[in-house]
């Protein structure tokens, strides 16, 4: 019986070690976005938007993550239309980071959510739509210092399902987003 609680504690004390090691941190990334669109939807070819993007993770474990992405993209023109679109996306979900050294930090991530499109012809038609998407991909972090580093790049297919104008069914857009920026880790 002695042995058996003297074995509890070595384990006790050992996983309370173990438990220590990991230190949950929170990130912050804000930057640039660009968003190659492929509508679907309308008689528009696939078309350019650039923006911004925003997001912030939860890592309760050195190597897993909770993160909400946020951006909004905006199209002036396509070919030879003026237009004025905009896309919002609002995503959440798992971000895995990938085995990296001190000098680069790699990650992939699946997140869901809604998107957001006004405008005046692409996804959808004129007016207002919203519609459910997805991001599936992923990125690399560069630190730079303890605290503060730079997101060289993530790169996303992000589907969405707005109504087609012509039929008012929903098909699916592919899209691919790549963005960058500077990352803050608390």
């Amino acid at each position: 019986m002695r042995k058996l609680g003297l074995l509890c504690a070595a384990l006790l004390l050992v996983a309370t070690a173990a438990a220590a090691q990991e230190h949950p941190s929170t990130e912050v990334v804000a930057g640039y976005s660009y968003l190659r669109a492929n509508p679907n939807t309308s008689s528009a070819d696939s078309f350019n938007l650039n923006g911004g993007a925003a997001s912030v993770a939860f890592y309760p474990w050195h190597w897993l993550g909770f993160a909400a992405d946020f951006a909004g993209n905006h199209v002036g023109q396509i070919g030879s239309t003026t237009v004025d679109n905009n896309l919002f996306s609002y995503l959440f979900g798992p971000r895995v980071r990938l085995p990296g050294t001190k000098h680069y930090k790699p990650f992939a991530q699946t997140l869901f959510g809604a998107a957001h499109a006004t405008g005046t012809t692409a996804f959808a038609g004129a007016g207002t739509h919203n519609s459910f998407a997805m991001a599936v991909g992923g990125g690399l972090d560069i630190p730079v210092t303890r605290h503060w580093g730079l997101r060289a790049f993530e790169v996303d297919y992000l589907p969405t399902w707005f109504p087609e104008s012509a039929t008012g069914g929903r098909v699916v857009q592919n899209n691919l987003r790549v963005s960058t920026g500077v990352r803050f880790r608390f």
